[in-house]
């Protein structure tokens, strides 16, 4: 009878050890907790600037991530410079026309492996009705059904005519611009926030 217990246990425990356990899928963006952000030098200070509001969409399984995808529409009228008097400034028609192009946004192309909990993101940003390829890597952190996700990349804001007229002197304010995103993920839901 014992025998025929322990015989039952170890095929029942076989049975559970041989069902694959279920990747986590990380969909949804915290936006209250996230944080996409950009830094430039103006007359050859580094300033530091953020966007309050965004939706998003992703999909990422870091065990298949060349299924994954992302996508984030930035609400450009939420830029934060720093000062009020800037915010106005950078939503007029030689910065972002915040008017004519309310939206600036992201849409990957490809995500691929790039080491360990490492990411190598391509997609296409679009700012001020004009898009641009860009590359990111970006790094993950788990922690339980949530992870953290950062990275950054450079772009050009007179690639896009971010800065028009007199602001395309690189003395004032410069071309190159980084992006920085720090966004903590959970899994479960649609993927849409």
């Amino acid at each position: 009878m014992n025998y025929l217990r322990a015989t039952l246990c170890l095929a029942l425990l076989g049975s559970a050890l041989a069902v694959p356990l279920k990747a986590v899928e990380y969909t949804r963006i915290d936006p209250e907790r996230s944080r996409i952000a950009f830094v430039y030098k103006q007359m050859n200070a580094p300033t530091e600037g953020r966007f309050k509001r965004f939706t998003s969409q992703l999909k990422l399984d870091p065990a298949n991530p060349a299924s994954a995808s992302a996508r984030f529409d930035i609400d450009v009228a939420s830029i934060d410079t720093g000062s009020a008097e800037g915010d106005d400034e950078v939503l007029g028609a030689q910065w972002f026309n915040a008017k004519a192009h309310p939206r600036a946004q992201f849409v990957s192309t490809a995500i691929k492996a790039a080491g360990p909990k490492a990411y190598d993101v391509t997609g296409k940003l679009t700012i001020k009705g004009k898009t641009q390829d860009v590359s990111a890597r970006a790094t993950l952190r788990e922690e339980g059904q949530q992870a953290v996700l950062e990275g950054s990349f450079l772009v050009r804001r007179t690639d896009f005519g971010i800065g028009e007229g007199v602001w395309t002197d690189p003395g004032t304010v410069a071309h190159d611009v980084q992006i920085r995103f720090r966004l903590l993920a959970s899994a479960g839901g649609t993927g849409k926030q």
